[in-house]
């Protein structure tokens, strides 16, 4: 479960603070998956990095699973993160290691066992399709091959949580096909929050959050939004979306 409780994220401005996310209040149950849409600066990305704090909020609460991630010591934290999965939309892969260490790291940096970690990263390059990169760098590998490695590397710990940040909004369409299916895969079971680019990718979620400017401008499921034509609405006519 993740819940924002009066979230508040400002940036000092030049003239005046930038509030990135005010007076945030939404849940996500366990299993679910929300997806967030808006236009670009809306705060989405802010909002899903406040999750696994990789940005702290400046006001307010995000629960994890019942826990205050505001009040928690750094190593009450990281037995947290061990449980949150990040998919990246540029890839965040090291250019320097294997795809081997890349879908390791996470392993590695837990101290887990070498035998462990050989079985893990083997059982997850065989389900994303890379079993034969294993020996390759990035550079060797295409936009959607590199994406299903973030993929594999997000899953290492086996995370309850998966947070996505556009994670399908830099391929080529048939790539984004195969990353998606890849997606829709790992989800199941998972509570999720998808930040999307094409709306196409998140219109079967659960709920859909739509961020204006840093607020909560609607919430509610592809179809209740779209009937109310008001921003989703207009966003999915922007990409032709019924």
């Amino acid at each position: 479960m993740i819940e924002f409780i009066d979230v508040d994220k400002t940036y000092p401005g030049s003239e005046a603070p930038v509030h990135a996310l005010d007076n945030i209040n939404f849940k996500v149950d366990a299993g679910e998956i929300y997806g967030v849409v808006g236009y670009s600066g809306a705060g989405k990305s802010t909002l899903l990095r406040c999750v696994n704090q990789l940005e702290s909020v400046s006001e307010g609460k995000v629960i994890v699973d019942g826990k205050d991630l505001t009040s928690l010591t750094p190593s009450e934290l990281r037995v947290i993160k061990k449980r949150i999965g990040m998919i990246f939309q540029h890839f965040n892969l090291l250019n320097s290691k294997t795809i081997y260490t890349n879908v390791a790291m996470p392993l590695i940096l837990n101290k887990t066992p070498k035998n462990e970690i050989k079985a893990r990263v083997t059982e997850l390059l065989d389900f994303v399709g890379l079993s034969d990169k294993a020996s390759q760098y990035p550079d060797q590998l295409s936009g959607g091959q590199k994406q299903r490695v973030g993929i594999a590397r997000a899953l290492a710990t086996n995370p309850s949580i998966l947070l996505c940040d556009e994670a399908t909004s830099a391929l080529d369409t048939a790539s984004e096909k195969l990353v998606q299916e890849a997606l829709e895969k790992v989800m199941e079971g998972r509570t999720a929050i998808v930040i999307a680019h094409r709306l196409s990718t998140i219109r079967n979620a659960d709920k859909i959050v739509v961020l204006d400017k840093g607020n909560i401008a609607e919430e509610g499921s592809h179809d209740e939004l779209f009937d109310r034509k008001g921003h989703y609405y207009k966003l999915c006519n922007l990409q032709n979306i019924k």
